[in-house]
Parts: C-alpha cells; structure tokens; sequence
C-alpha cells in the first residue's frame, strides 16, 4: 500500500515537472531544524543573513525524495562561510521539514517568514506549497525553488530553478494553464533517430493525465506512440514490456514511480526488450541508478536522464568541480543537489549585490527579478539561462536547450553533447495544473 500511494503522488509530483524543464535515503528529520554553523568567520559586528529551507523531507512520498535541494544549497552556504561569508558575514540556515503536507507548510512559512524572518528562501522543495500565497504577500523572495506545483508560476516573488514567463498575478500560468515545450521529444527524433515510443501509466488520474501529456508532446514531434496502461494496484509489467517489445518502441517514457520504474526496467530485461533510450527525468538523475535498478542491467544501460542543469558528473567543468569537491563526503550525488547548490550561488549573488546598501527582502529580490546584470542567470554555467518575464500572452513557440546524459555502467551519467548546444524551435503545448 506504501508503495501504491507513492505512485500516486510521484505521478503528481512528474505531471507538474515535465514541462517546467522533473523521488532517495536519510533518517527522517524532525519538524523544525536549525542548524547555523557556529564556527563560521564573520565580520566583527556583522549580524549573521538568515536563509530558510522548506523542504518535504518526510513526506509520504518516503525518504529523503526532496531532500537533495536543501543539501546542495547548505553545501553550498557552509563553503561561503568558511571562505568569509557575504561581506564579512555569514549565512545562517534555517531549514525546515513541511511532511510534505499543506498544514505543515504554512507552519514552515509562519516560522521562517514570520517568526524567524528570513531575507528569502532557498533552494525549496514541497510536495505542497500550501503557504506560496503568504510567502509573496510578504514580499520575501523564494530562490530557486524547484517547480513541483504551479506555484512558481502563480505568485509574484517566487522563483523556480527553472524560470517563468508567466504573468504570475494570483493565478496559475495563462488563464490557470501553464505550457511547456516538446525540445525532449526533438532531441531523440533529431538527434537520436528515434520514431516511436511508448508511454506507460497506471490507471490513476494523476499517472493518466501525465501519461495523455507526454503523447501529446510525442505526437505533436511525429512520433508512432504506443500507450502502455497497468493496474494501479497489481501491475503487469510483465505484459506491458512484451507488448512494447512486439511494437517496435525506440523510446519509453513513463508516468510511474521510481519503484514501478524499477519494476518495468526488470520486465523489459526478462522478456528481451531493448531499446534506444528508457528516458527519466531530473528527480531520478541520481548515483543510485546501480541499486536502484540492480536487477535489470541491459535496461539500466539505456536509461537517459533530460534536465535544464549540467550533469554532475561533468567535473571538467570548474564549477562542478567545485561542488563535488564541497559534496564529497554525501554518500550520494544527485542533479538535485546540484540545482540546489546553483540556487545558493544564486541568493549569494543577489546579497552581495546589496552588500553596500543593505541586504533586505526588497533588494534581493529586485537582483532576482530584473536578472541582476540584465542577463540570464546561468550559476556559473551550471544552468541553462534562467530568465523571468511576465508575458501577457503564451509564446506558441520558444527556442529551449536541454540537457541530456546517459547512464553507462562503467562511466556513470555521461554528458550527451552540450547542453548549450542542444537547442531547438518548439511548439508550447498547454497544459493544466
């Protein structure tokens, strides 16, 4: 039963990523953490910049599913420190664990925004943002947060990992529709010669409604789709890899959980279906493929991760290099921590901006929103330009990168081509929250 309503909620959690470009282990954590490293340097007399960190930490999701923002991000905030901190002072966090539930959001907002009055929050991830509305009335930015609902897109203050272009005055996207491209779906038919896929989902509303989303998009880019649908409670995986063997399927991509994903990947090995690209999203874009999916080695080779961030394993690059470095000691890596690393560069460079007049809500938050150097965000090129714009209508296209990698037994995720350089004119597919 556990494992049927984490289904549920990751196929949530999935429909609401897809198109914003996407669940790991630790001990539980209680409700209300606060952890400042007190052996940081700080300025004589400079009083500490206070961050919060909301996070779904025990959900009912399981484990540590959203954790991997919230350790990037304090990596990231305890290197700062020891290095001097913003001008001389550190960076205090706060971090807070909502159970993945509205309530408990609200109390991590009255808490971090309210009582401990943080400058902004970072690096967010929830299974509901319950409190979104209270963060933007209060005006405190919210940096980076990962795009798990519609919220993001909705409010004004708030800013996902990911950008918007939406005119967030109250209510979701455009007319409460959001939209997203087809640049996964052009990748593999472009790049990667592939013509048919197939999608496979539970019979369950959440699974269903994200499963007719991914078709739309494959359908839309061309493709042959084969639809593939298994009972929520006893799935045949068995009978759905047989069945997208026989038609021929390039590509699978899937509206299921991690478990479920792990479960389909061993049908398709048992009953010898291969194909071009078994396609996953940035939440599953982790070091634990190797356990996760022990059991089914030929499938696990053909699984590609999509995302809008480097690929962690890309050390050649200097700022990757220096998060490994600060993460070493993390019994895992994940392109989550990563994102949630960048989103703490990101805050640190907004308040150092301000450094000289004062590092305030309001401050911060305008560097956030007019794209501090008028420019593209990019952490040092660890993200894909991250832009902000209140567009009073959808664009019908857009020009949008994606980054790709490969997983490789032997070499863990591997880069596929740059993702500055993976970039194509796609239609934007509307959707609803």
């Amino acid at each position: 039963m556990r494992r049927r309503f984490r289904a549920a909620e990751c196929a949530v959690a999935g429909l609401l990523l897809l198109l914003s470009t996407a669940c790991g282990s630790r001990l539980p954590e209680s409700d209300f953490e606060n952890r400042p490293d007190d052996n940081a340097p700080t300025r004589a007399g400079g009083e500490p910049i206070r961050v919060g960190i909301i996070t779904s930490a025990t959900s009912p999701v399981g484990g540590d599913a959203f954790t991997g923002p919230r350790d990037g991000a304090k990596a990231y905030f305890e290197r700062l420190n020891a290095r001097g901190g913003i001008d001389g002072r550190r960076v205090e966090v706060r971090t807070c664990d909502d159970g993945g539930s509205g309530v408990g959001n609200n109390e991590c907002v009255h808490k971090l925004v309210d009582e401990e009055k943080v400058v902004a929050l970072v690096a967010g991830a929830s299974l509901d943002y319950a409190g979104a509305s209270r963060v933007s009335r209060a005006r405190v930015p919210d940096i980076g947060g990962q795009p798990i609902g519609p919220a993001y897109d909705t409010y004004p203050h708030l800013y996902s990992i990911y950008g918007s272009l939406a005119p967030r005055n109250g209510k979701p996207g455009w007319d409460g529709k959001l939209y997203g491209g087809t640049e996964v779906y052009r990748y593999f038919k472009r790049e990667q010669g592939a013509r048919t896929a197939a999608v496979v989902s539970y019979n369950q509303p959440a699974s269903a409604a994200y499963a007719r989303l991914i078709t739309r998009g494959l359908e839309a880019e061309g493709y042959e789709v084969v639809t593939e649908q298994v009972d929520f409670s006893l799935p045949n995986f068995r009978a759905a890899a047989a069945d997208l063997k026989e038609q021929g399927a390039d590509l699978v991509f899937d509206a299921i959980d991690s478990y479920g994903n792990a479960q389909l990947c061993k049908a398709m090995d048992n009953v010898g279906a291969e194909v071009l690209a078994k396609v996953t999203n940035v939440q599953n874009w982790s070091s634990t493929v190797r356990e996760d999916y022990k059991d089914s080695p030929r499938c696990r080779n053909a699984l590609w991760a999509t995302g809008s961030s480097r690929n962690y394993e890309d050390t050649d690059h200097e700022a990757v290099r220096e998060f490994r470095d600060a993460t070493k000691d993390l019994e895992t890596h994940s392109q989550w921590q990563l994102e949630g690393w960048a989103a703490a560069m990101w805050f640190t460079d907004a308040a150092g901006s301000c450094a000289q007049t004062g590092i305030t809500r309001a401050c911060v938050d305008r560097f956030v929103a007019e794209g501090g150097e008028g420019k593209p965000y990019t952490a040092d090129g660890l993200l894909l330009p991250v832009t902000y714009e209140r567009l009073s209508k959808p664009p019908k296209t857009r020009r949008t990168c994606v980054s790709v990698a490969r997983w490789e037994d032997n070499e863990a995720w591997v880069s596929q081509g740059d993702m500055n350089s993976n970039c194509f004119d796609v239609p934007q597919l509307a959707y609803e929250p």
